[in-house]
């Protein structure tokens, strides 16, 4: 277990690397995004998953959300990426709207007990997406137990996850520990599940049809 900062040049290529390889392994990673840190692992290999799961404390029925590098990523996740998901990404990508969709139901994954659907984000972050175009689609959670505050920091992280983790990285407090607006796209229209980091006043500037949370139903 090594703990990298990615602020300090002479380290950063040698944590990314190590986040990679570690991600590669199947071994979890703690790394930074535009909102909290995140706890990751390889979103194909379902030990790793279950892992994830374990550190966190949670059960299979809390599905972690997924993380990718690109917006082109989609079109491996889903038979056919909806317009009204194209045109939220193409907006809010990379930042903190994360989509719920259908996933291609010949995808080689275990993320949980899901029900066909999986939730997907691009972060605004540097040194995350920089790992994200060598590993492919993660799975991954706010860095911390549940029931415990998200970390700020890697440094946060670690005293919460310890040896459960081989890497993190820290590039310093988080810019906005606002969550992500999760956004269910799954239906006819885009639906509010959870009113995050981007409001609803901005999602209907793309959509006028999005229901807010209060409306959902």
């Amino acid at each position: 277990m090594r703990l990298y900062d990615c602020r300090k040049a002479s380290e950063r290529d040698s944590a990314i690397k190590a986040a990679v390889s570690a991600v590669e392994s199947g071994d979890l990673v703690v790394m930074p995004t535009d909102t909290v840190y995140g706890l990751g692992a390889d979103a194909f290999k379902s030990y790793a998953v279950d892992a994830l799961l374990r550190t966190k404390k949670r059960g299979r029925d809390m599905v972690p959300p997924v993380l990718v590098g690109s917006r082109k990523a989609l079109d491996g996740l889903t038979i056919s990426v909806p317009s009204m998901i194209k045109d939220l990404v193409a907006a809010f990508w990379p930042g903190p709207l994360t989509v719920v969709m259908h996933y291609s139901p010949t995808l080689a994954w275990d993320l949980g007990d899901d029900d066909g659907t999986v939730a997907v984000r691009m972060p605004l972050h540097p040194v995350a997406l920089e790992v994200l175009a060598e590993t492919g689609p993660m799975a991954v959670s706010s860095a911390n137990k549940t029931g415990q505050p998200p970390a700020a920091t890697a440094t946060d992280a670690k005293e919460q996850l310890g040896y459960a983790v081989q890497v993190y990285l820290e590039a310093g407090p988080s810019p906005d520990t606002k969550p992500s607006t999760i956004v269910d796209c799954t239906g006819d229209v885009p639906k509010v599940l959870r009113q995050g980091a981007l409001s609803l006043e901005r999602l209907r500037e793309v959509n006028a049809d999005t229901l807010g949370v209060e409306d959902r139903d």
